[in-house]
């Protein structure tokens, strides 16, 4: 998961608590399955814990995932910190750091900034990433990056985005998509999560003089710097939309995925795939 953009009202009692669009950025020869329910076979990464009603996609090749959700209002997305030259091919995959926290795995904390805290404790042994924590019928949501200089902490109410530096750093395609969901959760009438999607199908490049130096190729940097990408080998392979509203005593939950995938792992590109999830959390 490469570039991520959402919305954070704690204080909401009625309409939008938490609203999220996102594109998943990787090679095109590492196969996943989409967005779907979990079994038990999908609970590899954390032994003991349970993965019944787990809604994410799956890494085939490391056993976790980058972005998921729970039916008992647990959320957890990644992305990877982008530092080529900071990078340890025996180090254990991030994407578990996802499915721990939403699989509930025996013994580790149950709010968000605990978790974080936790994982923090050992962030030295992996490669870089920006982990997003939440629980959405305490109202919580928490932030960490094992690359930054800052302990893990809960993230005000507003707009934020992650791409591959820490939150909220200014590269051209987080400001602007950023900017887009601002505007579009003002809005009386809340977008169909269908709109959020297309809003991260943009491979507008950045010019140069405003490119990030990440440690990388110009080339590489141009073709990273759109908020869709697509390059030979590596490209946006999903993007996923979410809306959490408060319904009274509930929380509605909205789940929109279009992806290169159907299923089988056949890449079509540019991804048309969609799958749509609408489920209910009891509210505390």
């Amino acid at each position: 998961m490469c570039l991520i953009v959402f919305d954070w009202r704690p204080r909401a009692s009625g309409g939008a608590l938490f609203t999220l669009v996102a594109n998943r950025d990787e090679f095109l020869r590492r196969t996943a399955d989409p967005l779907h329910w979990w079994s038990g076979a999908d609970n590899v990464t954390s032994p003991g814990s349970s993965a019944s009603g787990v809604l994410a996609g799956r890494d085939l090749a490391g056993g976790g995932t980058w972005l998921g959700m729970t039916r008992g209002g647990r959320f957890a997305a990644l992305t990877n910190y982008r530092a080529p030259h900071d990078m340890r091919p025996d180090a254990p995959t991030r994407g578990a750091l996802v499915s721990r926290w939403l699989t509930g795995a025996q013994g580790l904390p149950d709010s968000p900034l605990a978790y974080l805290d936790e994982v923090a404790r050992s962030g030295d042994l992996y490669n870089g990433f920006n982990l997003v924590v939440g629980d959405w019928t305490r109202r919580e949501l928490a932030w960490y990056c094992n690359r930054a200089d800052r302990p893990p902490a809960p993230l005000p109410e507003g707009t934020h985005g992650i791409s591959n530096a820490v939150l909220d750093t200014p590269w051209p395609k987080l400001v602007r998509k950023r900017a887009e969901l601002a505007q579009m959760v003002e809005c009386a009438t809340p977008a169909p999560l269908s709109q959020l999607v297309e809003m991260m199908r943009d491979p507008q490049i950045a010019p140069d003089r405003d490119l990030p130096a990440t440690g990388l190729p110009l080339e590489r940097e141009r073709a990273l710097s759109a908020a869709f990408i697509e390059t030979p080998e590596y490209g946006t392979r999903g993007t996923t939309a979410l809306r959490v509203s408060v319904r009274g005593a509930t929380l509605e939950c909205e789940a929109l995925e279009r992806s290169d995938d159907d299923g089988s792992h056949r890449i079509v590109r540019p991804g048309h795939f969609e799958r749509r999830e609408v489920f209910t959390v009891e509210a505390r």
